[in-house]
């Protein structure tokens, strides 16, 4: 059975208007209307072709309708430059990849979400809470990504298209996503990673507050939350020179601008000197990336478990892919490109049985 709902995620997905997909099939806009609206079933032969422009296998359209990510519920960092083609196209990326998460679930026992919320403590005060429900203390937070999956976070990479969408965070029948671009340095994305942390603790919800003054306070917290206050004096850090302040940004593995922008907001560097200090940093290159910086991108241990898993049941990432109805390259688009897209031999055989997948802390 033909289901509408799943060519308006691929269409969005590849951010194509209906113009657009009418030149790329052949067929009119007005046709591809009543398929998305259901008032009109493609033959066989229409949806192949409609498949072939939007790079998508024919069983996708045939396979019940995705999770949907709910606009108003979803958390995106740094909205304000992104087009609605861009939302969209990120949003149909996190319906992919929550259907991936279904089928994860179905064949696996995985961490279950343990994310506190803490929508009336301020960042600050709410970042310090959550290190001590996680037993943090005042040392550097370890990986973002494997200690978001510990708690119960389902983190998948945002397929690389998106180029506009840093990340975005979102709940979904109690289970928490952070959806991370892996395009940036590893400091920026744990602060990334951080930043999403953030959102979730302090505005989950459909009426949570959205826009320029909830993307500051998820800054505030991920600033707080991967330099804490106590481990940053204790690094006795005031009036930090540049020097210093490269040297220091290595043991909590944040960017230098962020590291500098902590220091300015906990008074151990003045305005004047935070100013000088950010003028130095970005005629060094650090306004947008980490010269120098031997910090790898931060990936999934969760994923990793799962397809080492598979394998060890005889299955491969390309069966999960067919799974899932979608293309190999596809699938590795949300799994930070842990999936080998060459391989030999193996007939798809039956998912494995159900074994209970851990992240270390």
């Amino acid at each position: 059975m033909f289901t509408p709902e799943r060519l308006v995620l691929a269409r969005k997905r590849r951010r194509m208007t209906l113009a657009a997909l009418s030149r790329e099939s052949g067929y009119s806009a007005q046709s591809i209307t009543a398929f998305e609206n259901a008032r009109k079933n493609p033959s066989e032969e229409t949806l192949s072709s409609l498949a072939a422009a939007l790079r998508f296998p024919v069983s996708f359209f045939h396979a019940p309708p995705a999770p949907e990510m709910v606009p108003g519920a979803v958390s995106f960092r740094a909205p304000s430059k992104m087009s609605a083609a861009e939302r969209d196209s990120a949003l149909s990326c996190g319906a992919i990849a929550a259907t991936l998460n279904l089928w994860m679930e179905d064949n696996f026992f995985l961490p279950q979400p343990d994310v506190p919320a803490y929508p009336e403590l301020s960042p600050e005060a709410a970042a310090e809470q959550v290190r001590a429900d996680w037993g943090l203390g005042e040392a550097p937070a370890p990986n973002m990504v494997h200690l978001l999956e510990a708690h119960g976070v389902r983190v998948f990479s945002l397929a690389p298209d998106c180029l506009d969408a840093d990340a975005f965070s979102t709940i979904r029948h109690g289970t928490p996503y952070v959806l991370l671009n892996t395009r940036k340095t590893g400091e920026r994305g744990r602060f990334d990673a951080a930043h999403e942390l953030g959102h979730l603790v302090l505005h989950s919800g459909y009426h949570s507050p959205r826009g320029p003054e909830a993307e500051a306070a998820a800054d505030a917290f991920a600033s707080a939350f991967l330099m804490p206050r106590a481990g940053i004096l204790a690094q006795q850090v005031h009036n930090a020179s540049v020097e210093r302040i490269l040297s220091a940004k290595r043991r909590w593995g944040v960017s230098a601008m962020a590291f500098a922008y902590r220091l300015r907001t906990m008074k151990q560097l003045s305005e004047w000197r935070f100013q000088q200090t950010a003028k130095q940093l970005a005629q060094l290159g650090y306004r947008k990336g980490e010269p120098g910086s031997t910090m790898t991108r931060e990936s999934s241990k969760l994923l990793a478990k799962v397809f080492k898993a598979i394998r060890d049941k005889g299955m491969t990432p390309h069966d999960i892919a067919k799974v899932v109805n979608i293309y190999p390259e596809e699938l590795n688009h949300y799994v930070f490109g842990l999936v080998p897209l060459r391989y030999e031999g193996g007939e798809q055989l039956s998912a494995p049985v159900r074994p209970a997948l851990t992240v270390v802390k």
